[in-house]
């Protein structure tokens, strides 16, 4: 399995398209965007404007199986940049991602932090060791402690064993529960 920093725009859409795919099914996604219309844009637009770092892997074939999207600690998004695309990625729905972001911030711990934002491998994937790559370079890259939030609760057994633990459970307004998890150094 090889794995890769990104930065060019097409293989950020390519990553973009493939964490579309991973959360597919994700609460939080569907909450955002139900039917998950958008998805692709809004994930590029994060890829390309809000985070720091796109790292991907491709699986035995060279195909791009998952990818990764981390913030080093201090990183300001340049959320003025992704409007246009926030708002063409989520119509009517862009006020729940301004939600989604106040909320996931006022939870966000105060001391200095890796943030891993997104995390996710193609379905047919799920299973083979991408995503635990893809995890475990990433935390190869931190130095100092790491958060993020699961928004599924049956991947929080998968980021304990890596030493995350759940700080506390957020609830998004009248939508899913995430839960904030914390791995210290």
């Amino acid at each position: 399995m090889d794995l890769a920093l990104v930065t060019g725009p097409e293989d950020l859409t390519r990553a973009a398209d493939v964490l579309a795919r991973a959360f597919h099914d994700d609460p939080v996604i569907e909450w955002l965007l139900p039917g998950g219309a958008g998805a692709p844009l809004m994930f590029a637009t994060l890829a390309r404007h809000v985070h720091a770092i796109t790292e991907v892997a491709y699986d035995a074939d060279g195909v791009m199986a998952g990818a990764a999207l981390w913030d080093p600690p201090g990183h300001e998004p340049d959320l003025e940049a992704g409007v246009a695309g926030f708002v063409r990625a989520m119509g009517e729905r862009v006020s729940y991602g301004m939600v989604l972001d106040e909320t996931f911030a006022r939870h966000r711990p105060a001391a200095p932090h890796w943030y891993l934002a997104q995390i996710g491998t193609l379905p047919e994937a799920r299973g083979t060791g991408v995503g635990g790559a893809l995890l475990r370079a990433g935390l190869a890259r931190c130095e100092g402690p790491v958060y993020l939030e699961s928004s599924k609760e049956s991947n929080v057994p998968l980021y304990e064993k890596y030493g995350f633990r759940v700080t506390e459970e957020i609830r998004l307004p009248g939508g899913p529960s995430v839960w904030g998890m914390w791995r210290g150094i």
